[in-house]
């Protein structure tokens, strides 16, 4: 599958940039204190490529980026929220993340999750409060960020995760699908149909879009796991192997991983048809997700 284009890596910096512009805004008033300097520390950084697929799916509708970009930071701060509480002891209990020491480490358990509880309700309160779109789109994205979030999307694929690790057997790779639908795919799906929920149109091109490119993302980040470099992707790997953990590269070998990760990568590109060119830095956000190093 060929890299993605240069127009793709200059709106995934434009939409960086009006990310951070977001979360430095909604953070820039909170009083002065550890767990605030905490929540900066966490929101910083990262690839950005939950709020840039919200951006992206909105500019197909009409949405300008300027319009998106709050719904954008609304699910980069629930991202660091899961980022956040997934490092601390009781979870996956790691101290790197996007190249720095994680947050427990750098303050204390406590700070970490208090700021993983002040990310979440900033997602929130930016959808809520800062996003200028009519009552009726707001209250649908925060809807639905709630259920992507909650127990029947990224809460319930995390307890899910936190099972298989004591279970007696390694689980099947159809459990390790519908898990990783929830962990990772959750969130994934809220960003790729945001933009047509504010544009009000049909999401379900969208939602098969979002569904292949969530479970492309999560085996390409097996793959990374099992044969990165730890400098490019900022965070521990071979974790999973040294645990025993089943993955999708441990079930079905790197290569058919790798083929398994391209197929769905093609099943996502193939979704977005119907959008003609327009979708086209879309298409390269399939092609990305299954050719990064980070």
């Amino acid at each position: 599958m060929t890299a993605p284009t240069a127009l793709f890596d200059a709106r995934l910096e434009e939409a960086a940039r009006a990310i951070q512009a977001c979360l430095d805004a909604a953070l820039g008033g909170a009083a002065d204190a550890p767990v605030t300097a905490a929540m900066r520390y966490a929101a910083a950084g990262g690839k950005r490529l939950r709020g840039f697929l919200v951006i992206e799916s909105a500019r197909l509708f009409g949405v300008e980026a300027r319009q998106s970009a709050w719904a954008a930071a609304a699910i980069e701060a629930m991202h660091a929220y899961s980022l956040v509480h997934d490092d601390l002891p009781a979870m996956d209990d790691d101290d790197l993340r996007r190249g720095q020491p994680t947050v427990h480490v750098t303050w204390d358990e406590a700070t970490a999750v208090l700021v993983g509880d002040g990310l979440q309700s900033l997602a929130f309160e930016m959808l809520s409060a800062r996003l200028d779109m009519p009552d009726s789109v707001k209250l649908e994205l925060i809807s639905g960020l709630a259920s992507a979030a909650g127990i029947d999307g990224m809460v319930l694929g995390q307890a899910l995760d936190m099972q298989a690790e004591s279970a007696s057997a390694p689980l099947s790779i159809e459990r390790i699908t519908e898990l990783q639908r929830r962990k990772t795919g959750a969130l994934i799906e809220w960003s790729c149909t945001a933009g047509a929920i504010m544009g009000r149109a049909d999401p379900k091109p969208l939602i098969i879009y979002a569904r292949a490119l969530g479970l492309a993302y999560q085996i390409a980040d097996d793959i990374l796991d099992a044969t990165g470099n730890e400098t490019a992707t900022g965070k521990r790997l071979r974790k999973d192997a040294a645990a025993g953990k089943a993955t999708f590269v441990s079930l079905l070998g790197l290569a058919e991983a790798r083929a398994r990760a391209l197929a769905l990568a093609g099943e996502a590109v193939a979704a977005l048809e119907g959008y003609g060119g327009q979708a086209d830095v879309l298409r390269d956000g399939a092609r990305f997700v299954v050719t990064r190093d980070r």
